[in-house]
């Protein structure tokens, strides 16, 4: 649905995006992560048409972005960070307005801003100026300008934004509803909301693209944790020669400790870990040690984005960053 290549943006001798490519489908929700001027901006502004890149393409459904800019942005929906609302302005005659640039017109056009109303539950505002309304209000005001004409592609720059739990909870399933007609971006700097909703994350690092990973393979460890009263010397000899362990490290906590030892088992990529496991349970308790622990290492997204962001050596590394502890 959306080809992204190569895409890369400079600000005189700054470059804000370097070389960025990736792909979305539709139906797909996906999380674009980064610290402050790690270009996230930059992107959304490039892929909205309101930026053009220095070097790259951007495709949707095989069209150009570049060359068809106005028939793709009427197939765009998009939430910038600071919407610039007009405050003299009513709710109803904003999204009038908003639906009009998109192209929509008699019927439709009125059919589309009363569906974006209830979805957003601004009803009871729609008759308000915008310069009256809460902080939430106005970022509601902001999403139903944005999914107005069922876009195929929503971009969405903190969508939760000042809104309250229920509000966030309510806004949440309204991106899950469109997402399932289109493809959605989701820039936030609140990892609950990515791990609530989104299927895969990007992660950029100094304007590169560190980690294009689904959630469910940036959660799934290479690593095991074992407990045994085996000392380290013995269980370098009796696991080290098991098929798929690439490593294992002694907690220096229990060094200090006779009978309980901990350690971190590095696993090789292809070997499935259940498998793993069972070989190292069978290999403590046919040795006649105590195996009082043997689990996957759990792995959360805000460590993975704080080892990802925070080192540009890792950038368009992956492997490296999800071997990370």
């Amino acid at each position: 649905m959306l080809e992204v290549s190569q895409l890369t943006r400079c600000y005189d001798r700054f470059t804000a995006v370097d070389n960025v490519s990736f792909t979305i489908k539709k139906c797909e929700i996906v999380g674009l992560l980064g610290h402050n001027g790690a270009g996230k901006t930059t992107i959304m502004k490039m892929l909205s048409g309101f930026l053009e890149p220095n070097q790259g393409t951007i495709h949707i459904d095989g069209i150009d972005l570049q060359t068809e800019t106005k028939q793709l942005q009427q197939n765009l929906g998009y939430l910038p960070e600071n919407l610039p609302l007009y405050a003299e302005m009513t709710v109803a005659d904003y999204l009038d307005y908003a639906a009009e640039l998109k192209g929509l017109t008699g019927a439709n056009k009125f059919a589309e801003i009363k569906r974006t109303v209830q979805a957003t539950e601004i009803t009871e505002k729609l008759l308000a100026p915008i310069a009256t309304l809460s902080r939430g209000y106005k970022q509601r005001v902001g999403v139903a300008q944005a999914v107005l004409g069922k876009p195929k592609l929503l971009i969405l720059d903190e969508p939760t934004n000042g809104l309250d739990p229920t509000q966030t909870a309510h806004m949440r399933q309204l991106i899950q509803n469109i997402a399932k007609d289109a493809a959605v971006i989701l820039s936030t700097h609140i990892m609950q909301e990515v791990d609530a909703i989104c299927d895969r994350v990007l992660i950029l690092s100094s304007g590169k693209l560190a980690v294009d990973e689904t959630l469910d393979a940036l959660r799934r460890s290479h690593f095991l944790l074992l407990s045994s009263n085996l000392t380290p010397e013995s269980t370098q000899t009796l696991l080290s020669p098991l098929a798929g362990i690439q490593q294992i490290d002694v907690s220096t906590d229990s060094l200090d400790q006779s009978d309980h030892f901990s350690y971190r088992i590095k696993i090789a990529d292809e070997y499935v870990i259940e498998t793993i496991s069972a070989a190292i349970a069978n290999a403590v308790v046919g040795a006649g040690a105590e195996l009082y622990q043997l689990k996957a290492e759990k792995r959360d997204l805000e460590s993975l984005f704080r080892e990802a962001a925070e080192n540009p050596a890792l950038a368009n590394n992956k492997k490296e960053v999800n071997d990370a502890p």
